[in-house]
């Protein structure tokens, strides 16, 4: 494949994944901190990176979400969504190191 179209298709995938999760949680009003980060524009592999630090600090935040089952594959998997607002107190807590995460953290703050 010529480098370019994989460079284009690579962004309008990008681009389409962000736009589908940001439109779902306005959507519903609620969202798994995963999508969340997907909507700021992460990719999955790092949002999956960043929402494990998120889990922990939520814990001991004492935010609780609602619990929910999502599609993995072929499977139902238990999941916890949380609106905006929540996602954004989680937010203020975090502490990133990566300058994407600091980036996409300050990105959720705001979006509430």
């Amino acid at each position: 494949m010529i480098r370019s179209n994989r460079i284009r298709r690579q962004t309008l995938k990008a681009r389409a994944r962000t736009t589908r999760a940001a439109s779902r949680i306005n959507r519903r009003g609620t969202g798994t901190l995963a999508s969340h980060a997907i909507a700021q524009g992460l990719n999955p592999r790092d949002a999956r990176s960043m929402v494990g630090t998120l889990r922990k600090v939520a814990a001991k935040l004492g935010v609780v979400g609602t619990p929910g089952r999502i599609h993995r594959g072929r499977h139902m998997r238990d999941c916890t969504r949380y609106t905006p607002a929540q996602v954004a107190a989680i937010c203020l807590a975090y502490r990133p190191r990566r300058l994407e995460f600091k980036l996409a953290a300050a990105r959720l703050t705001l979006a509430a």
